[in-house]
């Protein structure tokens, strides 16, 4: 495979970019398991906005300006625990080579790669499945953990979880959306959860809006929950978390 081009990772699309952070909140220990980082415009324009801009010929640049971005912006506002940071395996040429700007940005920010996760969501439609699982274990190696995003919901399952086994899965959000009050949904939830369980993976439910829906994750066992319901995404800044 070839080389990644040459790039200015700071400013890849002709705009700028900056990193809203999220919590992933651990309710067993009240405490914030992680911090997700949310790509936003340099005025803090919506993610969806940002990523309309992003084309085969520069979505290299861009997803390597979003981990230089997310990890010095972490680094300066003292993030505490892990950073999780979305990838799109697409962009990649040659896994090692192309980690080579994340891992010189850990180093001269000194934040720890150990406590970096990279997540790809399963909606993304990669090339070669095996590919991405290459990726998986170049990061792996590295000391990252790795996370597939909105399980349940995509391309990817089972069929990607049998060849490679993240640290993480994060369930789809449409699976917890009023899962209080659907019986499928919470057959489903049940069955990702034994999964995870047989598999060593841990879970995260995201997307929690309502105190009900949190209520029901909370009384299934789940302890690692995300969304608004806890905190919205802050644009280069954290505070503290109001648990429940």
């Amino acid at each position: 495979m070839s080389a990644c081009p040459t790039c200015n990772c700071r400013k890849p699309l002709g705009f700028g970019i900056k990193m809203a952070f999220q919590p992933i909140v651990d309710i067993a220990k009240k405490n914030v398991f992680a911090y997700e980082a949310l790509v936003r415009g340099e005025n803090g324009e919506g993610a969806g906005r940002i990523l309309g801009q992003v084309t085969e010929e520069n979505k290299y640049t861009f997803d390597q300006s979003c981990r230089v971005q997310a990890i010095e912006t972490a680094s300066r506002i003292k993030l505490p625990g892990s950073l999780s940071i979305n990838f799109m395996p697409n962009a990649i040429y040659e896994p090692e080579t192309c980690l080579e700007k994340t891992l010189e940005t850990a180093k001269r920010t000194q934040f720890n790669r150990n406590n970096i996760i990279f997540e790809v969501t399963e909606q993304e439609q990669v090339v070669s499945q095996q590919f991405l699982v290459e990726v998986f274990e170049a990061y792996r190696k590295e000391g990252f953990k790795t996370a597939i995003d909105d399980f349940g919901a995509g391309y990817a399952g089972l069929n990607l979880l049998a060849d490679f086994q993240p640290d993480i899965l994060k369930i789809d959000m449409k699976l917890i959306r009023d899962i209080c009050q659907n019986k499928v949904k919470q057959t489903l939830v049940r069955s990702i959860q034994q999964i995870g369980e047989e598999l060593g993976i841990q879970l995260i439910a995201e997307g929690i809006e309502t105190e009900d829906e949190y209520k029901y994750l909370r009384d299934s066992g789940i302890t690692l929950m995300q969304g608004y319901y806890f905190q919205k995404p802050m644009l280069e800044a954290i505070q503290d978390v109001n648990f429940p």
